[in-house]
């Protein structure tokens, strides 16, 4: 079993901390005369994924999720999380330590401002705290008339003994061929951006933005190639690229020199107060920027922008090169997927899968093509009512096996050089019910018109979230996540700005790509996901036409299984989709399995058309 799946597996249940860790912190900060503090699941950068030495919430909790935040009190401490997560995290805690608040009934300022006694001190870590998040903590404290105290040194990290080093993995240098624009290009653009704004400078915080603006990649976290980083860029003169020197080579020393200056991340706050001095202004993303920084350009002088990183809008409209890597990415990928689906309809029958089973088949397929980097995240394979979870995660704990009469959902992805992938399909166990049909049917039916849709520049992802939803609401239906999020060109395979929920506000913009993955979860029964990633991409106007119109590519290549699907609930117009894309599917992924005569066979069987 490959290293990766095992320490997934491992992660997932999380070693049992008790009262131990939370009587150090406590006794940590008695020593720093602070009455309480606040933990949130996060590093320096508000990574969605972070090393283990900024694994704090879990050290001090045994919470393993991926987003959280733990307030500690002298008497009381709670671990607030979203609601993918209420099971996992009263599982993963001591209930005699940590009350589980659920993020819906009550957030984590209201708690703190219920709870806080009036005088207290509340420490908080303002590398770890973005300025929004800072905001919502001062009104907090002073609602319950206590003080907020910004820490020098996070109290966790001196109670924490064996805590890991940090990372320090190898930067490497992006192909310009797979990059398709030079970092001088970039900063150009960036620099034309900041005139626009009348900003002097911008703290690129996001090592995403950082690594797509230098063309550069690590391997500092998990499913991410990222090399932890920052950057300043001044509207005039040189930029700085502030990164672990033991990460870079010579040769990419170099490379990097001839565009930027280099420095440890150690100064970064020295260079901000040059940068500030004289009263500059200086642009902050509110997003990721850590409230440290805004407080040292205000102590130097300078002015804080709050707003959106340039960057961003920037690395989420693909270039050519970006979306030619994606696509050659996304047809490997789908190779792998197919020979994963044929030997899943071949073994699931005969009652002896788990779902890590599948889990690690599936990325022995990927690891089959000799290309693959790492996942784009952990695996959500979920049996039966493990798949009515839409963010499972499968542990040794809760692997369940795959019984006749279920479904079975299998999200997943990967990150090769050339593009990052995230496709979900949801499979049948032996013969589904009438309500199975009935539910995929409709989620497929969303799928589509999302697929399928046409819509004018300008147009948000909050306005195409309906489409997704429309045929399960008409049933008094629907699901509790986003219909897609944004995904980088072998960077995050959750990528803002831009997304389709009914929270996003961004207009799409050609080049961009989305996921679309509606989805439907009965709880206690089965669950439902479907998706594929798009690429926005312009559509001819027709005639008479005034608007300019976008329109998608589906880049993902597996069949919709046909053993779910009630073709009496489909138009005509959604069977021409669904025959046309089955259709692509084999002809691309035909030729890559033609030497393997079970899968090429299999293949041909699942992309028959739907009707004929």
């Amino acid at each position: 079993m490959p290293a990766s799946t095992l320490q997934s597996f491992a992660d997932s249940a999380a070693p049992e901390h008790g009262a131990a860790h939370l009587a150090r912190l406590r006794a940590e900060l008695d020593r720093r005369g602070l009455d309480g503090f606040v933990v949130p699941r996060a590093d320096a950068h508000q990574n969605e994924y972070v090393p283990p030495c900024d694994e704090r919430l879990a050290w001090l909790t045994g919470f393993t999720g991926s987003a959280g935040i733990a307030l500690v009190l002298r008497q009381e401490a709670a671990l607030v999380v979203d609601g993918r997560y209420t099971i996992q995290a009263a599982a993963q805690t001591d209930p005699g330590s940590y009350t589980v608040v659920q993020l819906a009934q009550q957030s984590p300022e209201a708690w703190l401002a219920a709870k806080a006694p009036a005088g207290a001190r509340i420490g908080y870590d303002p590398w770890l705290t973005t300025l929004d998040a800072l905001d919502r903590l001062r009104k907090a404290a002073a609602s319950a008339d206590a003080v907020l105290v910004a820490v020098d040194g996070n109290p966790i990290d001196a109670a924490w003994n064996d805590r890991p080093a940090a990372p320090a993995a190898p930067v490497t240098l992006r192909d310009p061929a797979l990059a398709g624009e030079t970092t001088e290009s970039k900063l150009a653009r960036i620099r034309e951006k900041l005139a626009a704004e009348k900003l002097d400078a911008v703290v690129l915080s996001d090592p995403h933005g950082v690594a797509w603006t230098f063309n550069i990649r690590g391997g500092d976290v998990s499913f991410t190639p990222l090399p932890l980083s920052w950057a300043i860029v001044p509207r005039e003169g040189r930029p700085t690229l502030f990164v672990d020197a033991r990460k870079l080579s010579n040769a990419v020393r170099d490379a990097l020199a001839t565009q930027a200056e280099i420095a440890e991340p150690v100064m970064l706050e020295r260079a901000l107060d040059l940068v500030a001095a004289g009263g500059a202004t200086i642009r902050l993303d509110q997003a990721t920027a850590p409230a440290q920084l805004a407080s040292r350009i205000e102590a130097a002088g300078g002015k804080v922008s709050r707003g959106a990183s340039p960057v961003a809008l920037m690395q989420a409209a693909k270039n050519a090169a970006e979306l030619a890597g994606m696509r050659a990415a996304h047809r490997r990928d789908g190779a792998a997927l197919i020979r994963f689906l044929a030997w899943f309809d071949r073994e699931a029958p005969k009652g002896a899968l788990t779902e890590i089973d599948c889990v690690v088949a599936l990325e022995t397929f990927r690891r089959d093509t000799g290309l693959l980097k790492d996942l784009s995240f952990p695996s959500i394979a979920g049996a039966g009512p493990n798949g009515a979870l839409p963010h499972y995660r499968v542990s040794e704990a809760s692997n369940r096996p795959l019984n006749l009469g279920e479904l079975f959902v299998i999200d997943s992805g990967a990150q090769y050089e050339d593009g990052t992938t995230d496709v979900t399909r949801t499979l049948p166990v032996g013969e589904p019910s009438d309500e199975m049909r009935d539910r995929y049917t409709r989620v497929l039916k969303g799928h589509i018109a999302v697929a399928r849709a046409i819509f004018p520049k300008g147009t948000s992802g909050a306005q195409l979230d309906p489409f997704a939803r429309q045929f399960l609401w008409a049933a008094g239906l629907d699901f509790d996540h986003g219909t897609g999020h944004g995904v980088g060109a072998y960077l995050s395979v959750h990528e803002g700005p831009a997304r389709i929920s009914k929270l996003g506000t961004v207009p799409l913009e050609e080049g961009m790509v989305l996921s679309d993955e509606p989805g439907f979860y009965k709880e206690g029964g089965f669950g439902i996901r479907l998706e594929n990633l798009i690429v926005v991409q312009a559509e001819p106007i027709p005639p008479g036409g005034e608007r300019e119109l976008f329109s998608f590519e589906t880049i993902t290549f597996a069949p919709f299984d046909r053993r779910v699907i009630d073709p009496v609930m489909l138009t005509d117009e959604e069977i021409a989709w669904l025959d046309d894309y089955h259709a692509r599917v084999r002809e691309l992924i035909g030729p890559q399995v033609a030497g393997e005569a079970e899968v090429a066979g299999w293949l041909i069987e699942a992309t028959a058309p739907l009707q004929g």
